[in-house]
């Protein structure tokens, strides 16, 4: 890579970790789609599993009294069943087309969130293994397993106070399993400073803008920013057939 696209890099990654730190979601939304086509689709996602994973970690700390075991164990166990699948769809499927699959992903992720889709099936613990299934295939695939999570806590009813913890607790599990299957990214010493620099800026930044912004208009931001990429990704790998 270039001093160019270290620096590229780096900009994706604290605008990633900005917005996870100002909303509470969306680093895997925003960063993927663009580290896909900076790092190659394998590379990634594998980053992004990586570093929400990480994020996740220190949200956690703050929290994990409210995580929800009985909602948890059915989430992971089904996530944990399905991550090897989605690693073998990004490392067989020629890049034009996981970069359709990963920008169709996430822009359908995106609206489905948007809309706050009602959907029953979503409910009890046969919603939370269906979530947790779909999560930890696109999480491994796409590096977005967050919005069948979120999907499962709108239709559960569960408020924000509940929400973040157990996402981040689903986080940390999800992406734990993502790196075991997907592996770590190749970067090289120098590009894994200016990633773990950036996370760490990022993060002063999105608390510094948690009191300015209201917390709407950020989730909304973050939404429109993941869609554009989503469908920009779509755009390369029809280019590309």
């Amino acid at each position: 890579m270039t001093v160019t696209a270290d620096v590229l890099l780096a900009g994706i990654v604290l605008l990633g970790s900005s917005v996870q730190w100002l909303t509470g979601m969306g680093f895997a939304l925003v960063t993927v789609p663009a580290l896909i086509l900076l790092l190659g689709p394998a590379q990634g996602v594998a980053l992004a599993n990586c570093a929400a994973g990480a994020i996740c970690l220190v949200g956690l700390a703050g929290g994990w009294r409210l995580v929800r075991p009985r909602a948890m164990v059915p989430l992971c166990a089904a996530a944990a069943c399905t991550v090897p699948a989605g690693t073998w769809v990004t490392h067989r499927l020629p890049q034009p087309w996981l970069l359709l699959v990963m920008g169709g992903l996430v822009t359908a992720a995106v609206l489905l969130v948007m809309r706050g889709a009602r959907v029953a099936a979503l409910r009890r613990t046969r919603g939370a293994v269906f979530a947790g299934a779909a999560g930890g295939f696109m999480n491994s695939a796409a590096g977005v397993g967050g919005p069948p999570f979120s999907l499962y806590a709108v239709n559960a009813g569960w408020t924000v106070r509940e929400f973040v913890p157990n996402a981040m607790f689903y986080g940390v599990i999800v992406n734990t399993f993502s790196v075991a299957s997907n592996g770590v990214p190749g970067l090289r010493g120098v590009q894994w400073g200016l990633v773990i620099g950036a996370m760490g800026v990022g993060g002063l930044v999105g608390r510094g803008l948690a009191s300015r912004i209201p917390e709407r208009r950020a989730r909304l931001l973050v939404l429109l920013l993941a869609l554009t990429g989503g469908i920009t990704a779509v755009g390369k790998g029809l280019w590309g057939l």
